[in-house]
């Protein structure tokens, strides 16, 4: 029993993990999620305040405002270890991260700007009848950044910039417990809210009118929830091992570095190249104190010995008119999950993903944007040893996206 309760308590943070590699959303800007999720390399309007900050003082506009929201409706499996030929799907409710970014140009040098976006969050239910349920059943995160930004062009080669960012973000987790009370299994249920600070830096370079150079570091954030809400529904006979109570964890949301290539093919066609680099590593366990300890119900210590991953992306945009552009990329993202090491609350594959995207002008200043995204995920072989649970997962995920800028 005790074991199957340790269980659970990896699952109040590890289980935000979304259907990027690992838990992050790539989906911040519509006209970037077309173009492959490019965006370190070249500024477009004020969603350099995500993409990179140092590219905001270079922007053409004096004054830019760009917003869109994205669905992810996403369909993973999974088949149990042989000789079992059990299956299992997910019915998720679609995720739905949105944007929004405002910059102005103070001058010809200084611009400033904020952005507020959702950078991790998803919905994932396997229902509560599988036979994970003691793993999982359903959970729902979010959280919400929001990013002041200051940019300054040191010349019109070279401009940086930098913004803070204040996070903000709720989870809760549903499970089974494998305790009955006649017919019906016991359930837990575990609820929190937590806000955190980190900053995001970058620099642009433009060493000719042709080829633009991006650098974007995004900060490691500690996400620590204090005073989480833990409730069990178990028969009145074990209702004091499983007492309601509070717990404090921690998740550390990990930095990354993002390095940027753009060249204008000529004054239509424009190509672009992104790595991202993420530092995984710094996620190498999870720890639970919790305010009432049961001998069902302890702190824990738990391993997850994540690794640093490199997504490789590549993008472009074609202007076939003064009204219409075109937009289409696609990416390699690999999970930072081990194998041996796989909890169906993330079911993270390496991921191939395949975009499109495109932008309408209705005037000089308004125009509207739209994207589509599909990412399938490599089947993948794994087990979770600590509940002698193996099987083979895999996913596809359709990710369609709008959006509305005005520039002037």
């Amino acid at each position: 029993m005790t074991r199957k309760i340790l269980i659970l308590l990896l699952f109040i943070t590890s289980a935000t993990l979304v259907k990027a590699g690992g838990y992050q959303v790539n989906a911040m800007g519509i006209k970037q999620n077309g173009m492959g999720y490019i965006g370190t390399g070249f500024s477009l309007d004020a969603s350099s305040v995500f993409f990179n900050p140092g590219a905001m003082s270079m922007m053409d506009q004096k004054y830019s405002f760009t917003g869109g929201i994205a669905g992810i409706f996403s369909n993973v499996t999974f088949q149990k270890a042989s000789p079992s030929t059990y299956q299992a799907r997910t019915d998720s409710k679609a995720g739905t991260p949105f944007n929004f970014y405002g910059a102005a140009k103070i001058n010809d040098k200084l611009a400033v700007g904020i952005g507020v976006f959702t950078p991790f969050g998803n919905s994932l239910n396997w229902g509560s009848t599988w036979d994970g349920r003691y793993l999982i059943t359903d959970l729902s995160f979010h959280v919400i950044d929001i990013q002041p930004t200051v940019s300054y062009k040191i010349n019109k080669m070279i401009s940086i910039g930098a913004g803070f960012n204040y996070l903000t973000g709720s989870v809760e987790l549903n499970k089974a417990l494998p305790v009955t009370n006649g017919t019906t299994e016991g359930t837990a249920n575990l609820t929190g809210n937590t806000t955190s600070y980190g900053f995001t830096a970058g620099v642009m370079l433009q060493p000719t009118e042709k080829l633009g150079i991006g650098i974007m570091f995004r900060s490691r954030v500690e996400m620590k929830m204090d005073g989480g809400d833990a409730k069990f529904t178990v028969p009145a006979s074990l209702a004091t091992n499983f007492p309601n109570t509070t717990f404090d964890a921690m998740l550390p949301l990990p930095s990354n570095l993002n390095i940027g290539f753009s060249y204008k093919v000529s004054e239509k066609l424009m190509l672009g190249l992104d790595l991202n680099i993420v530092y995984w590593s710094t996620y190498d366990s999870l720890n639970f104190d919790f305010s009432k300890t049961t001998s069902a119900l302890q702190n824990s210590h738990n391993p997850r010995l994540y690794k640093n991953t490199i997504a490789v992306r590549l993008g472009g945009q074609y202007k076939l008119n003064d009204k219409l552009t075109l937009r289409g990329g696609a990416y390699y993202d690999p999970s930072p999950i081990t194998a041996d090491c796989f909890n169906p609350e993330t079911p993270s594959l390496n991921q191939l993903g395949l975009t499109l995207g495109a932008t309408y002008k209705f005037s000089s200043k308004f125009s509207a944007d739209a994207s589509v995204g599909y990412l399938y995920g490599f089947q993948r072989d794994c087990s979770y040893p600590a509940a002698n649970f193996s099987g083979t997962y895999k996913s596809e995920i359709i990710l369609p996206g709008i959006g509305l800028s005005y520039n002037f």
